[in-house]
């Protein structure tokens, strides 16, 4: 299959394993890109600009097909040098970013003298509309459902992502609520040159998470997530636990970002993913959690994807316009 995402990156399908913090490894990457898909490796996932080396550096001795790496700025409350994380990107000689969190603007002059395709992560078409004028190369917009940070507009996925293809020029990529070759089919029909999923590559058997974990997630269904930090204006889809239902509860008591921040550090994370205690920490999960039921290779997932999608474009939905040409012709005669 080809879309201007894939003539554009040089990929095989049009398919993202976005970035994801605490997941985006090299091993996850490289197996997303071996297998048709653009694999995206997480810049901050790595505590020093000298990691971030080392693992780009291991990514390329395990795939020689294209990735990238995401590269978030301003979520995190820790002070970061991002000039540091880009030198490493450039000098390694990556070439397609995906930016997320602020715009990527105070940074898009060395992306792009460095000939680097730059996806920027958005969740309203009109920061889609900026990050085209600016020069990204691509928006890959995020749905109400998606994992993460869905943004304040709760705008889903089937109004959101047609918006945007109509409003821009530069390719759309659609993220949030998609994990099966419907989704693709979907977001093809309404305007989108592929996909980005997270939550779906999160539940390979390549994901540098607990296995406790993914089978949580396919266990869960489709309202098992919860909207945290709302009233803090920094809204995060995460899976429902008791710390999710411990920071609503504070939340709606009145209480400040300081007395939930020892519910969701990054050590209380770390543990829940390591050690498979759903309960540890919070979890990032999206709601097509409910829509994920197995546990695949990135190879067999990809594939899976793309069969399930073709078959629906070329069989299911043009046998139903065959079907109704024909009616129509026996009508007339």
């Amino acid at each position: 299959m080809k879309t201007r995402l894939t003539e554009l990156l040089g990929i095989e399908t049009p398919i993202i394993c976005g970035g994801m913090m605490r997941v985006g490894t090299a091993e996850l990457a490289a197996a997303a890109s071996n297998a048709g898909a653009l694999g995206v490796m997480t810049a901050l996932t790595q505590p020093t600009p000298e990691g971030l080396r080392a693992e780009i550096e291991k990514c390329k001795s395990l795939t020689d097909k294209p990735f990238g790496v995401n590269l978030t700025v301003g979520v995190v409350a820790t002070d970061i040098n991002y000039d540091d994380y880009i030198d490493v990107i450039l000098e390694s000689g990556i070439k397609i970013v995906e930016t997320a969190g602020r715009s990527p603007e105070p940074f898009m002059e060395r992306f792009k003298s460095n000939g680097v395709k730059v996806i920027h992560k958005c969740v309203a078409v009109r920061h889609a509309l900026k990050s085209e004028r600016i020069g990204v190369d691509v928006v890959s917009i995020d749905g109400f459902e998606c994992a993460g940070h869905p943004g304040e507009q709760d705008v889903g996925g089937l109004v959101l992502f047609p918006a945007a293809a109509q409003a821009l020029k530069i390719p759309v990529v659609a993220s949030g609520g998609i994990a099966d070759g419907r989704g693709l089919a979907a977001a093809l029909a309404l305007g989108c040159e592929g996909i980005n999923m997270g939550s779906r590559f999160m539940v390979t058997q390549e994901a540098p998470i607990h296995e406790g974990i993914k089978q949580k997630i396919v266990e869960m269904d489709e309202n098992q997530t919860r909207l945290i930090f709302r009233s803090y204006k920094n809204t995060a889809r995460v899976y429902r636990n008791s710390i999710a239902d411990k920071v609503v509860e504070i939340e709606e008591a009145g209480g400040d970002f300081g007395q939930v921040h020892h519910l969701v550090s990054g050590a209380n994370q770390d543990k829940a993913w390591s050690t498979g205690d759903i309960e540890a920490g919070m979890i990032t999960v999206g709601m097509s959690g409910g829509l994920i039921n197995d546990i695949p290779t990135c190879a067999e997932l990809v594939n899976n994807i793309m069969t399930d999608a073709e078959q629906i474009i070329s069989e299911r939905l043009a046998g139903m316009v065959a079907g109704a040409t024909a009616s129509a012709e026996s009508d007339v005669a």
